[in-house]
């Protein structure tokens, strides 16, 4: 069995349409992991009533503590199935709120905290060169309102990210789920990569209002 060291850290059915917005056609920037996690923020966003669908089925993998999802190692979470069932009634209870537009200057500065982290083993926010996530949005643009970060490590498709990040298994103020329905926010940057411990990790910015340099 694995246990699982659940570093989501944050500052602050099948569904209808791909939920993609980006600067018009000009998204070459983003992989296909990183434009489906969009898609997939955006999903979870504007239907999350049917979105809570995904965790309900989900939740079913678990007993008690353990992650018993087939073909897979045994993980050990550290809220277990109730923290997806709380997930599951925030979902139920969220009203649908507007679609992100991606950022291609928000998924450089994501980029940027990607290329410090993947050859260590180092999580957490502050990059090696002794940066904040807003410092480093701020590189390629200008934020307005307010902005925040999401980085989710261990998860390699769209939708385990997003659901690990609504989850917040270990994290008692859902600071994650908190940036993914924060209805200021606009605008998005996301970029995804290899982790040196955790193998795979997906950093997500958020922001009010950014203008690209």
């Amino acid at each position: 069995m694995l246990l699982i060291f659940n570093i989501l850290t944050a500052f602050i059915s099948p569904l209808k349409g791909n939920n993609f917005q980006g600067e018009g056609d000009k998204t070459s920037y983003l992989s296909d992991l990183e434009r489906e996690v969009v898609a997939e923020l955006n999903l979870a966003r504007s239907q999350p009533a049917a979105y809570a669908n995904y965790l309900i089925a989900y939740s079913k993998l678990f007993v008690g503590k353990e992650l018993q999802e087939p073909g897979h190692i045994t993980i050990i979470t550290k809220e277990g199935k109730s923290a997806v069932d709380e997930a599951i009634k925030f979902l139920k209870n969220q009203k649908p709120l507007s679609l992100l537009t991606a950022s291609k200057g928000m998924s450089r500065a994501a980029k940027d905290m990607v290329i410090m982290q993947e050859t260590t083993s180092q999580t957490g926010h502050t990059g090696r060169d002794g940066s904040t996530f807003d410092k480093r949005i701020s590189r390629y643009g200008t934020w307005l309102g307010s902005c925040s970060e999401n980085i989710d490590y261990g998860n390699n498709t769209a939708r385990k990210i997003v659901m690990a990040l609504i989850v917040d298994d270990g994290v008692s103020n859902r600071g994650h789920r908190k940036s993914i329905f924060d209805a200021g926010f606009k605008r998005v940057g996301v970029a995804c990569g290899l982790h040196k411990k955790f193998n795979y990790m997906c950093v997500i910015e958020y922001a009010v209002s950014y203008t690209e340099k």
